[in-house]
């Protein structure tokens, strides 16, 4: 069993590895503007998933995501290189859904606000079905004869 605060370590520098080699080695014309999102690591520490987002269409992502695949061996050294680590783990690049997930939540939340938009518009010029306010005052039962137990009937 491993410390997962050690894997967790091991994983931050691990993104961090990968983003300045990925700023600063590597020269792939397809490699587009990168982000380097995430990155876990298994428990024994053997296998490493990098996540990441890339700046543009559907076209630059795939042509960054094969540019990633030709330096995985070179991210994989520079990583064992700069983290001293007996094994170096192997790298997988997963594009992250962060940024679909987050354009679907706004078109969700834009036809929220749509919708209550509607909801305050119709009932902008409407009124109440009975009185504005259907509940018994304090004052309206203190109006009743003393004596009476609103029945009619007094007590003798």
């Amino acid at each position: 069993m491993s410390d997962t605060a050690r894997a967790r370590k091991l994983a931050d520098r691990i993104r961090v590895v990968v983003a300045e080699t990925l700023q600063r080695r590597i020269k792939d014309p397809r490699l587009g503007y990168v982000t380097i999102t995430d990155t876990r690591i298994t428990g024994d520490l053997r296998e490493a998933t990098v996540f990441y987002t890339v700046f543009g269409d559907d076209e630059e992502r795939a042509a960054s995501a094969a540019a990633l695949e030709s330096a995985k061996g070179v991210l994989r050294s520079e990583v064992g290189r700069q983290t001293g680590v007996r094994f170096t783990p192997t790298l997988t690049f997963v594009p992250d859904a962060l940024p679909e997930n987050a354009r679907t939540i706004d078109d969700l939340l834009a036809k929220a606000r749509a919708a209550d938009a509607q909801v305050r518009e119709a009932s902008s010029g409407a009124s109440y079905a009975g009185e504005a306010d259907p509940y018994r005052k304090a004052d309206e039962e203190d109006d009743e004869e003393p004596g009476t137990d609103g029945k009619g009937s007094a007590d003798v």
